[in-house]
């Protein structure tokens, strides 16, 4: 089968695709499961699934509308391998070299996802995007220190993966997550397909066209490490969760598509396309202006002023509320309150009695500190 995520007007829903004379049409499943992940994880509902497609009479369902396709499956996390296929290896190693003994092993991170339909926006100042098709696994059941016999019995289902890369940032450091986790490098679908209808994963030609010219190809049986080796492999250290997924790398680009590599740039187009599993499509585009950007240009063209200087202007030429300095000369030339000691002075000259009688009352009397009531009278 091949199960899909599409929009409804009650939110996504999963739902089968089945072969009709005018194409693929869309049977719901939402009445068995709520996603695409619960249909895999539940016995039941995909033999129920798969009974409903069997019975299922394509002229009478709805045609598939690509554009409301999300993506199939989203993951706890996104697993990928770096050069897993033979010959596909790093600059300047011999690819006659011999096989690594341990998978390359690096992740995805959530923002990257997006989906079949989804345009990838190359962003501002990159200058080395390149596109890696692959095929990746879903899986179905959870997965913890499995054995390399059982591996494969917790595959639920197989799907394409775009590894969109930044390779300028990949470049810059020994670990890759800059230059492949930008937001939306990681478009997947459009659809998974059961393991009975895809067979041996370790049997499927990879294919990616680039603007109408087929740049790679080559058979997963030249991949170093199996599916069934890389679940293994990855269980023993961490638990693989229903609808993880985990892409198996991209092969080496033919020679003439080395030789004439070209950054990804705004209008192109890459398909990836697996048989017996389908084609994904990814467009590319240009950024957007950032709207900080486009702001700051409408201020510097138009005549309006910021409100700081209209209200500078405004104070510049109204009659306004006086300045603190302002406010402050007619304080400076109205009769001052007088001091401390002024008013101390009046206090002892207007006290009752003659000087002499002050006098007479002793120095001890003339020396007696002012009260704060008598300093502030």
């Amino acid at each position: 089968m091949r199960l899909v995520t599409y929009a409804s007007g009650s939110g996504a829903r999963p739902a089968a695709l089945v072969s009709g004379v005018a194409g693929d049409r869309v049977l719901d499943l939402g009445d068995l499961a709520g996603s695409v992940v619960g249909l895999l994880t539940d016995a039941a509902a995909l033999a129920a699934a798969r009974a409903a497609v069997a019975a299922a009479d394509a002229d009478s369902l709805p045609p598939l509308d690509a554009s409301a396709l999300a993506a199939p499956v989203v993951p706890g996390k996104m697993l990928c391998l770096g050069y897993n296929y033979r010959g596909h290896v790093p600059d300047g190693v011999d690819p006659t070299a011999d096989d690594p003994e341990y998978p390359d092993v690096f992740v995805k991170t959530p923002n990257t996802l997006a989906g079949p339909n989804d345009p990838v926006v190359i962003p501002p100042g990159a200058t080395d995007v390149d596109y890696e098709g692959e095929v990746a696994v879903v899986i179905g059941r959870r997965a913890q220190r499995v054995s390399l016999e059982d591996a494969l019995d917790h595959v639920g289902g197989y799907t394409i993966l775009n590894d969109v890369s930044d390779r300028a940032w990949q470049r810059r450091q020994s670990q890759w997550a800059l230059g492949k986790c930008s937001d939306g490098f990681a478009p997947l679908g459009p659809w998974v397909v059961t393991p009975d209808e895809v067979g041996d994963p370790q049997d499927l030609l990879v294919e990616v066209v680039r603007d109408g010219v087929v740049t790679v190809s080559q058979s997963t049986s030249t991949t170093i490490f199996s599916v069934a080796y890389v679940i293994h492999h990855l269980s023993q250290v961490m638990t693989l969760e229903p609808g993880d997924v985990v892409s198996t790398g991209t092969p080496q680009k033919l020679p003439a598509a080395q030789a004439a590599h070209r950054p990804l740039a705004d209008g192109d187009e890459v398909t990836v396309r697996i048989s017996r599993i389908g084609e994904l499509t990814t467009r590319f585009v240009a950024p957007s202006r950032p709207p900080v950007v486009e702001r700051a240009e409408r201020d510097e063209t138009s005549p309006a002023h910021s409100p700081v200087v209209e209200r500078a202007e405004r104070d510049e030429t109204s009659s306004a509320r006086p300045s603190v300095v302002e406010r402050a000369e007619p304080v400076e030339t109205s009769p001052a309150r007088p001091s401390v000691v002024e008013r101390a002075e009046r206090v002892e000259a207007s006290s009752p009695g003659s000087a002499e009688s002050s006098a007479g009352s002793g120095a001890l009397s003339a020396q007696r500190p002012m009260t704060t009531q008598e300093a502030y009278a």
